[in-house]
């Protein structure tokens, strides 16, 4: 009834990570983009969203020609991953939703990889003004439905670093020394953290 334990070969082959300590030196080097919002740090639920949002696409290196898309790389904005309710805009109206304010991060990355001249994809704005971004550069970002997402056309790899300092909203863009571009010119966010 039973057979004897066999063994079975299956040939390996290794993976090496695609971002290594080295590569990340090198692209640490130059700034290429750079963008500042602000928000009001007391308003728990959103505050705490967009550290979130923040701290999911940190450190995320874009290599040439490949894709970033803001929610893949975030991921579904659920309580059990720490998202708490917070105000949203859906068709021009504000109502209460788990990950409330990451579109304050996929804005702020938005105006950060204009600056650096990458390709953008796909970015929607919402239906209402937001107060964080001068008019018409906001990235609205939704589980189900808008995405952000940009291209890598330069020649070298590029790095996001993003972080939350009190009420401020930091998010950086840098690549080798090598890299060939032009520093597109944005218009700055306003300083009064309404939300």
């Amino acid at each position: 009834m039973f057979s004897k334990p066999s063994t079975i070969d299956i040939p390996t082959t290794p993976t090496y990570p695609k971002v290594d300590s080295e590569l990340l030196a090198n692209i640490r080097v130059k700034q290429i983009g750079q963008y500042i919002t602000y928000f009001n740090h007391r308003k728990k639920g959103r505050a705490q969203n967009i550290a979130l949002a923040t701290e999911a696409i940190n450190n995320h290196v874009v290599f040439p020609g490949e894709s970033f898309s803001f929610n893949e790389v975030v991921g579904k904005r659920t309580f059990e991953k720490g998202y708490l309710p917070a105000p949203v805009i859906i068709r021009g109206k504000v109502y209460r939703d788990f990950g409330g304010g990451i579109c304050q991060v996929s804005s702020t990355l938005f105006n950060a990889v204009d600056r650096a001249g990458v390709q953008i994809l796909q970015r929607y704005s919402h239906s209402k003004r937001v107060p964080y971004v001068p008019p018409g550069r906001d990235a609205q970002v939704s589980w189900y439905g808008a995405d952000f997402r940009f291209k890598n056309i330069h020649n070298q790899p590029i790095l996001i670093r993003a972080k939350v300092y009190g009420g401020s909203l930091i998010i950086t863009i840098h690549s080798s020394d090598v890299i060939e571009m032009k520093q597109r010119d944005i218009p700055n966010a306003p300083e009064d953290p309404i939300l």
